[in-house]
């Protein structure tokens, strides 16, 4: 099946050679080598599936209910989308979030929140997002939201952002 030859090429892969890693990101080799340890450890077969990923992320946010944020999250992390989030695909993207430029920051943002990878992220999929973040942020942090909060952020947001109203 699918599962297991994903599963038999998950338990071969071995990262890029550090110093590679080390021109494409914005993290010494030491660095490096300690974040590896840590992913090799919550991930011994080298790479995360969703499933993992999600349980993960979920002890970020015990509060809430991060899985459906963790889902995009996880396919920003996956650039090949092929299913699995090697190390490299975590380095590169976490050296964006730390140490990224603006552009960079705003371009990998724009990528997690653009769902169907068209080019434009429309108010649909920013509402999804939204959603995400909310459910993930758990009712004891905005306990008196009202249930259309991610809707009306979502439209102030369009209003202030969409010029050309496309």
């Amino acid at each position: 099946s699918v599962e297991d030859e994903l599963e038999m090429a998950t338990v071969r892969h071995r990262p890029e050679a550090l110093g590679l890693l080390e021109a494409q990101s914005k993290f010494t080799k030491k660095e490096l080598q300690i974040l590896y340890r840590g992913f090799k450890n919550e991930c011994p077969s080298g790479v995360v599936n969703e499933e993992t990923f999600k349980e993960i992320y979920s002890q970020f946010f015990p509060q809430g209910d991060s899985t459906t944020y963790a889902h995009f999250l996880f396919n920003a992390f996956d650039t090949d989308h092929n299913g699995a989030v090697s190390f490299e695909d975590f380095i590169k993207g976490l050296s964006i979030l730390l140490r990224g430029t603006v552009q960079e920051k705003l371009n990998w943002a724009f990528n997690l929140y653009d769902i169907n990878k068209d080019g434009y992220i429309t108010k649909e999929e920013m509402l999804d997002i939204m959603k995400a973040i909310y459910d993930m942020m758990g009712k004891c942090t905005y306990p008196v939201l009202k249930e259309d909060a991610p809707r009306q952020h979502v439209e102030t947001f369009f209003q202030k952002m969409d010029k050309n109203k496309d």
